[in-house]
């Protein structure tokens, strides 16, 4: 672990992947498994949050992971992590991943997704991470970004658990009318 240190900067803790993308990760369609990108984004995220605190991390949560363009075999993909906000012990990651065609030098932002991370002592309990420096107008609009994040997720979690306890009082019919399915259950 390295020695506490009061605060760090972004670019302490940068972290760039590259990895070929072979035919092993492909399915059957010829494109890249969700999943092997998944998995390289889990890397680059521990790997940026491990050098801003120090310690080992765990992942606690995956906001929107969207598949904006599929990768192809043989394609390089980079993956950019960098800390966007601090809590006590948390660290929210965010994460850019571009694939590039090597023969045609063309580029495609594939994925954006936002990772947190918790650090994490010897006897696995949570551990204080530095503060985090905000020195450009980028990274300060990230902070506030998360913390509204944050804020929204909190929300979606307590209004999906009223409509969890009272989805039965809505109006079934109406709500499904519009929707894909035939419904042949009485209330």
């Amino acid at each position: 672990m390295i020695s506490p240190v009061e605060a760090r900067s972004i670019d302490f803790s940068r972290t760039t992947i590259t990895e070929l993308m072979i035919p092993s990760y492909a399915n059957f369609g010829g494109k890249i498994h969700g999943g092997i990108l998944l998995s390289l984004m889990d890397k680059v995220a521990y790997a940026c949050a491990s050098r801003h605190s120090g310690a080992y991390c765990v992942t606690v949560s995956v906001d929107t992971v969207d598949f904006l363009k599929p990768v192809a075999v043989g394609e390089l993909v980079s993956l950019k992590a960098s800390i966007n906000y601090v809590g006590n012990s948390s660290m929210v990651i965010g994460i850019k991943v571009i694939s590039e065609d090597v023969k045609s030098g063309k580029y495609n932002h594939t994925n954006t997704s936002y990772f947190t991370m918790v650090a994490k002592d010897e006897s696995d309990r949570p551990v204080a991470v530095p503060k985090l420096i905000l020195e450009s107008v980028t990274d300060l609009r990230r902070f506030v970004e998360a913390i509204y994040r944050r804020k929204l997720k909190d929300n979606y979690g307590s209004n999906l658990k009223n409509v969890k306890s009272h989805w039965e009082e809505e109006n079934i019919h109406e709500l499904l009318k519009d929707h894909r399915c035939i419904n042949k259950v009485s209330l």
